[in-house]
């Protein structure tokens, strides 16, 4: 499932609620996002050719280490 934020037009503004919840929906998604650009900087996931199962471990493997690194 794939959840959007709400959008504003001219005509419609945002609700209070509205805006609440693209706040929650940002909080959230913004570490993920911040961890899929860490990845990037893996050059070696460019030609990765494994089973699905372990590339997710590996995936969250290298994240842990990218935070490690990027926390210091």
């Amino acid at each position: 499932m794939i959840v959007t934020g709400f959008t504003a037009s001219r005509a419609h503004k945002l609700s209070p609620g509205q805006k609440d919840a693209n706040r929650v929906l940002a909080v959230g998604r913004a570490p993920v996002e911040h961890g899929f650009a860490h990845l990037k900087n893996w050059r070696a996931l460019t030609k990765l050719r494994i089973e699905p199962a372990h590339a997710t471990r590996l995936l969250r493997a290298l994240l842990v280490l990218t935070n490690l690194e990027v926390n210091r």
